[in-house]
């Protein structure tokens, strides 16, 4: 899900397309994200934004219904004191003439009642029996009205088809939201929260209790809020990965957003504001690290030897990299799969793969993969003894 103004949406929706591919898109969600117009807009007001939804393989995709709420309950009556209990009537007729389902219906009252002109009845001549029998046919408290057709509240789904259009009294809008964090914090801390409702309703339709949900730009931790909301609620084991960089102030100033009022507010959600009951729960704050690469292509050494080592040995095996006693050469990472792997490496100074490296290496195993700057074995030499040759940055995979 990426959120989105009229600026770039369709900028956005064909990236998307490009990257998760167009048969993946599921739909674009509508939020009316502001209940009054402002008269100060230069050209039109906007009072919405977008939200592209995409499946990761939307064959697989299963989306959950939404409950039904009181109100549309309400709309079912039981006007004839049918035994089935309380219904509601649906459109009987087809906006289109097929000669089948075009006959003339003669109601409780005696009254002789066609389909308008151009149109066509929903059930064909043949149907008209047993509807009549199982008294599926409305005509009205008269007996003279053109029939509808009675559908049963004990019938239809236990829930509902979520829609495209996200109205700001079902989920919220900009001023909801901003009341919220400003409620946690006592003070305006963010410009453009989302509310909680909104972000509800997506974890509604698209998440089970075991979830986890990604917040790549969590900015207020308004994810992280209705996640931990949602499992209070239900009782579900959801977790969230929320991400956020520094941004800068109004006066150019660099301002820790993920600590000062994303995390903050994660915290006070769980143990509680004002007069608001915590939610409970627990997350873990982590900060990044020197990056691994430079700007330049170059492994930053900065980082130190031993987080490179850690690095590359996950890559190649998705596993991490523990310190265990061995008795080969300082360069070894470890045995995985039956393959040694090695990481020849000197910050100072140019490693090469030759034949006097070889002999420091005292692990056996059906393949090696030996990391350097240079290699000056034969390519013969090499796959007669199962030796991979990795070079020093090239050849380290980048997440």
């Amino acid at each position: 899900m990426v959120y989105i103004d009229d600026n770039e949406q369709a900028n956005l929706k064909l990236i998307c397309d490009e990257i998760f591919g167009g048969g993946n898109f599921v739909s674009t969600f509508v939020w009316q994200k502001k209940f009054a117009p402002q008269n100060d807009a230069k050209y039109i007001d906007s009072s919405h934004e977008y939200i592209q939804m995409y499946a990761k393989n939307k064959s697989n995709l299963i989306l959950n219904l939404l409950p039904r709420t009181a109100e549309m309950d309400a709309r079912y009556k039981n006007l004839d004191n049918d035994h089935r209990g309380v219904w509601t009537s649906d459109n009987p007729l087809r906006k289109e003439y097929r000669e089948y389902a075009y006959y003339p219906i003669t109601t409780p009252s005696g009254r002789v009642v066609y389909p308008p002109a151009g149109s066509s009845w929903r059930f064909n001549k043949e149907e008209l029996p047993r509807l009549l029998k199982d008294n599926r046919l409305w005509f009205g408290k008269d007996g003279k009205g053109v029939p509808r057709i009675k559908r049963f509240l004990n019938e239809v789904k236990a829930g509902i088809i979520p829609q495209s259009l996200l109205k700001h009294e079902d989920v919220g809008h900009t001023q909801e939201s901003k009341k919220e964090v400003n409620d946690i914090f006592q003070e305006s801390v963010f410009e453009t929260p989302k509310p909680v409702r909104l972000i509800s309703r997506i974890i509604q339709i698209i998440t089970d209790k075991n979830s986890t949900i990604l917040d790549s730009f969590a900015g207020s931790g308004t994810t992280a809020h209705a996640v931990l909301a949602a499992n209070k609620n239900d009782e579900g084991n959801r977790k969230f990965i929320l991400i956020q960089i520094e941004e800068t102030n109004k006066k150019g100033e660099f301002v820790n957003v993920a600590e000062t009022i994303t995390a903050e507010r994660v915290k006070r959600v769980i143990k509680g504001y004002g007069t608001t009951e915590g939610t409970g729960g627990s997350f873990d704050f982590y900060e990044l690290g020197q990056p691994l690469f430079s700007e330049d292509g170059n492994l930053n050494e900065l980082v130190g030897v031993e987080k490179i080592r850690q690095y590359v040995f996950y890559t190649e095996t998705k596993t991490p990299l523990t310190a265990t006693k061995h008795q080969d050469n300082q360069h070894f990472l470890g045995k995985h799969n039956d393959t040694a792997y090695y990481f020849h490496y000197e910050q100072d100074e140019v490693t090469t793969l030759d034949h006097a490296f070889l002999a420091t290496m005292k692990t056996k195993a059906e393949q090696y993969v030996i990391y350097a700057d240079n290699c000056l074995l034969t390519k013969d030499f090499m796959t007669k003894h199962q030796i991979i040759f990795k070079k020093i940055p090239r050849d380290i995979t980048r997440f």
